[in-house]
């Protein structure tokens, strides 16, 4: 018999879930019922881990922009310059092949947040701090980071269209779009 959960490892499995299915279905196509059932508990419940759809689409979106920083800090590893930013690009550009959730679930989050003010909100912030972070792990200057955001978001759109990467594109931005592309569903 496995020992009862407390209320925030039940929260925690339901951010997990949640980041799972809205990554999938978007915020309009997934039901907080779909993530109860993910996580094995009654709908009821899930609403006392959070008070609303909404709350917890907020915790999921948080905690993608957490997993992406954590993978980033990995990825440098104490490099510096432009070996750590060298690091952290093949990282991202693994994510899709990785972990597709992800990459899926902040195109989710962009897309909500043209219409939702507190998502744009907490975008907002936690681009700023991605910033922050980056520059703090490779040392290097804004431009630099700019140039890193830029290539990564450059891929997303390619390879969510279908677009072909094109000549003179750094390699972990092509890496990125053939493993969004080829990224297992789910």
């Amino acid at each position: 018999m496995s020992p009862r959960m407390s209320a925030a490892e039940r929260r925690e499995l339901a951010v997990r879930a949640a980041m799972a299915e809205f990554a999938h279905g978007g915020y309009d196509g997934t039901s907080t019922w779909m993530i109860a059932r993910r996580v094995g508990v009654s709908q009821p419940y899930m609403f006392r881990l959070f008070p609303s759809k909404r709350a917890l689409f907020l915790a999921a979106a948080d905690r993608c922009f957490d997993d992406v920083e954590d993978v980033l800090r990995a990825a440098a590893g104490g490099r510096r310059g432009g070996d750590a930013l060298a690091a952290m690009a093949e990282a991202w550009a693994r994510l899709p092949r990785e972990r597709p959730v992800l990459p899926r679930l902040q195109l989710k989050i962009y897309a909500i947040a043209i219409r939702d003010e507190d998502v744009r909100g907490l975008g907002r912030a936690r681009w700023a701090r991605l910033w922050r972070v980056i520059g703090d792990l490779s040392g290097e200057p804004a431009e630099e980071v700019a140039r890193f955001l830029s290539d990564a978001l450059l891929a997303n759109v390619q390879a969510v269209f279908g677009a072909p990467a094109g000549p003179g594109l750094p390699r972990a931005t092509e890496v990125w779009a053939e493993n969004l592309r080829d990224a297992p569903d789910g």
